[in-house]
């Protein structure tokens, strides 16, 4: 099983990447596109036997405390077969 992890910078933090890679967008004639959020994601193997629900605990667990940083992100989870 494998599992991932989305995290972008909550709405109420500013984005200054999202805000340069918008800008240069509209520079090249993308003009419809308004707003850029940039984030990042990590894709985790989860070893063979393990519960779908013990998986999505566990990386609950580790998007929470250890790839996010609750102050300025938040995090969305995904398990994929």
């Amino acid at each position: 099983m494998k599992a991932r992890v989305f995290v972008s910078l909550k709405t109420t933090v500013l984005d200054p990447q999202g805000q340069a890679v918008r800008a240069a967008l509209a520079g090249l004639g993308y003009a419809a596109i308004s707003e850029v959020r940039q984030g990042k994601f990590f894709d985790l193997t989860i070893a063979d036997g393990t519960s779908r629900e013990k998986a999505r605990t566990d990386v609950e667990t580790v998007a929470q405390e250890v790839l996010a940083n609750p102050v300025i992100e938040e995090y969305q989870v995904e398990l994929l077969d």
